[in-house]
């Protein structure tokens, strides 16, 4: 770990003590606070303000029960949470996710990861972050829209397109986010389309949003090349995960060039040396919901099945992480540095430990932080709630232009922010204090609240 000033060990150590068993909101926590030292002592009303005291304590934090009923007429009872982290700069913004591994330490890491991300976009957008222990995985349309209705049941009063605006995460797609859509309009009596994000395009939906998230990590990635003389063209990319991130981080670097040869999911991974067909893995896992060995018996020989194992283990010159939290640990990163790898971006959120970042660091390799080359996801649900405002639909192309803009823009404040504090090539210093500056001024012009 590196070392932290007094002021933000004492921090810390309240931290711990006041979120006991909550490692991931630890780890997130930390991570910021090694980039704020600098900052303090530049700006020396921020700490007599507080604010990072303040920010690491959530707005509100919401936790609830969730009765439903599965097909067989059997009650059955989740926990819904939803941590409302801060909302100086805009409406709180971040996903739903329905996994059983959520638990109130994950979701609040994943809120304050949100705060730095939305403000990095520049778009007006507070930090905030929920979901369920439920697994849609396996459940029938008729339950998990069940489950929906009696989350949002509970939810609705929390939400609103100025006060807070969920989207989707893992486990809520396309068709969670109808249900949730039609239970809040069926309460509410209001065609609010500004309160989700995520929609069908055929009802207030953005185009691109689907793929904004594992687009905008490769173009953050093309960026983080494009300033070391480098590009995508030609190059061997890895990718973990087989969900929503991955799928597009697939499609969007091959169709800037380069040559994928991995996916996964939680039974191990697949190796294609022709390169990952897309297509057919959206076959398997969007629609039939499959798992990733289908793949590879599908291929007819092109394509590899690994059980368990690390897809890291695969030389690759790119590694996305599209997974999950803390995938890629420290041997994972001395695997790849050893394999010659020359830039790892977070398409996940913290999927990288930080005794891996500082590998990958020491050893040169340009670093994306989720915070900053995951943000796409998010700023195009932005984009969402501002076609939703002006009741127009955008098409396509405007989307991905308006993405690639941001992208670049969020890429550019992270190399300044870090040269600018002493920490040249360092994107998680970079990203770690322009989006607290942006947050920091916000709430030091609006009081002590």
């Amino acid at each position: 770990m590196t070392a932290l000033t007094p002021q933000l060990e004492s921090l810390y150590d309240e931290i711990l003590r006041r979120n006991p068993g909550e490692a991931e909101f630890h780890q997130a926590a930390r991570e910021v606070l090694e980039s704020l030292g600098p900052v303090l002592v530049a700006r020396p009303e921020y700490a007599t303000a507080k604010l990072v005291e303040r920010l690491v304590e959530p707005e509100r934090q919401v936790m609830f029960r969730v009765p439903w009923v599965d097909d067989s007429g059997t009650v059955r009872v989740n926990r819904g949470f939803r941590v409302e982290f801060n909302s100086a700069l805009g409406p709180y913004k971040g996903g739903l996710r329905f996994h059983p591994s959520v638990n109130l330490g994950i979701i609040k890491f994943l809120g304050f990861e949100q705060i730095f991300k939305n403000a990095l976009t520049g778009l007006g957008i507070g930090g905030g972050k929920g979901g369920s222990d439920f697994d849609p995985r396996g459940r029938s349309d008729a339950e998990v829209m069940r489950f929906c209705q009696s989350f949002m049941t509970e939810l609705h009063r929390h939400l609103g397109e100025h006060t807070d605006v969920p989207a989707g995460d893992i486990g809520v797609g396309g068709r969670e986010i109808g249900y949730l859509f039609g239970q809040y309009r069926r309460i509410t009596n209001r065609w609010e389309a500004g309160v989700l994000t995520g929609k069908g395009t055929g009802w207030g939906g953005s185009q691109a949003r689907a793929e904004a998230t594992g687009y905008g990590n490769v173009l953050f990635t093309a960026e983080m090349l494009r300033h070391r003389g480098q590009d995508l063209e030609g190059l061997q990319v890895g990718v973990s995960g087989s969900g929503n991130v991955a799928l597009y981080s697939i499609e969007k670097a091959q169709a800037l060039g380069a040559h994928v040869l991995t996916a996964s999911d939680s039974s191990g991974y697949v190796v294609d040396e022709k390169g990952i067909d897309v297509a057919l893995l959206k076959q398997i896992k969007e629609v039939e919901r499959g798992r990733i060995s289908a793949y590879a018996e599908r291929r007819g020989g092109a394509a590899r099945f690994v059980a368990g194992g690390s897809v890291w283990d695969v030389p690759v010159d790119i590694a996305l992480p599209s997974a999950t939290q803390n995938e890629l640990d420290e041997n994972a990163a001395l695997t790849l540095v050893r394999n010659g790898v020359k830039a790892v971006s977070e398409g996940a959120n913290m999927p990288v430990t930080p005794k891996a970042v500082r590998v990958l660091q020491e050893a040169g390799v340009a670093f994306g932080p989720g915070k900053a080359a995951n943000a796409g996801g998010v700023a195009t649900s932005a984009l969402e709630m501002r076609q939703n405002a002006g009741r127009v639909s955008w098409d396509f192309a405007q989307v991905e232009q308006e993405l690639a803009t941001i992208m670049r823009d969020i890429h550019r404040t992270c190399v300044e922010t870090a040269d600018r504090y002493g920490t040249p090539g360092d994107n998680v210093a970079g990203a770690n204090i322009a989006g607290f500056e942006r947050v920091a001024a916000a709430m030091l012009d609006q009081g002590v609240i």
